[in-house]
């Protein structure tokens, strides 16, 4: 399903890239011959996860909950490249199928909010002039099926309600960027076997592979769009 073409001279961030599906989309990436920036809240560990990867792959300090980490960083993306082609926003936290909105947990409600929405809107809002600046921009945010009204039901909370305010950014964002030529979409990348999501899920390499899907879609190519392993998803 990933682009065969050379992406050779592209640049490509990735938040919350040092670990999980993050660093396997940056590997991906990197393999396509994009030159990749791992957005971690600790540089090290972003540099350390760097180095683990092959291709052009270095790191940026990037913490989505801090008020001006996302300018700063997009500061420093002008200042070495002009330009960015590819954003992904897949920095999310608090995962909690066992919750219950009757029984609501505010502190645990309020980061998720703050990272999986406000972070993501945050970085969308202070990339989108290196984007528009790519003429061939692509922003994706890592969605889940869980934020889908159509099939939302008990459970998760937090994340649910976050991940389906994230697809409304998306169809927002999507309208105020076509004209920029900026495509942007979520992915949900299934159940995948990380640190969030446990064991059992379908390999990362996998899940990764719809996010690479959105970030190489051809001009021509859908945006405002909810999907799975390139196929639509119901809102």
């Amino acid at each position: 399903m990933t682009s065969n073409r050379n992406h050779s001279g592209k640049v490509a961030l990735v938040t919350g890239g040092n670990r999980g599906i993050g660093l396997e989309t940056a590997r991906q990436l990197a393999e396509l011959g994009f030159t990749v920036l791992i957005g971690a809240r600790d540089l090290a560990k972003g540099e350390a996860a760097a180095k683990t990867l092959g291709g052009q792959v270095g790191a940026i300090a990037l913490d989505v909950a801090a008020l001006d980490a996302a300018d700063r960083a997009a500061a420093e993306v002008e200042r070495r490249f002009g330009r960015l082609d590819v954003l992904v926003n897949n920095a999310a936290i608090h995962y909690d199928p066992s919750a219950r909105a009757l029984r609501p947990d505010w502190k645990t409600i309020r980061e998720a909010f703050e990272t999986n929405v406000f972070g993501a809107w945050r970085v969308a809002a202070a990339f989108a002039p290196l984007l528009g600046a790519s003429g061939h921009g692509r922003l994706v945010n890592v969605s889940s099926e869980g934020g889908s009204l159509a099939s939302m039901g008990a459970g998760a909370p937090a994340y649910s309600t976050s991940k389906v305010t994230l697809n409304a950014l998306t169809r927002i964002l999507a309208a105020e960027l076509r004209g920029a030529g900026v495509l942007v979409n979520s992915i949900c990348p299934g159940w995948v076997a990380t640190d969030m999501g446990g064991h059992g899920g379908r390999p990362v390499a996998q899940g990764a592979a719809g996010i690479i899907w959105a970030a190489t879609l051809p001009d021509e190519g859908p945006t405002g769009g909810f999907f799975r392993d390139g196929n639509k998803l119901p809102w």
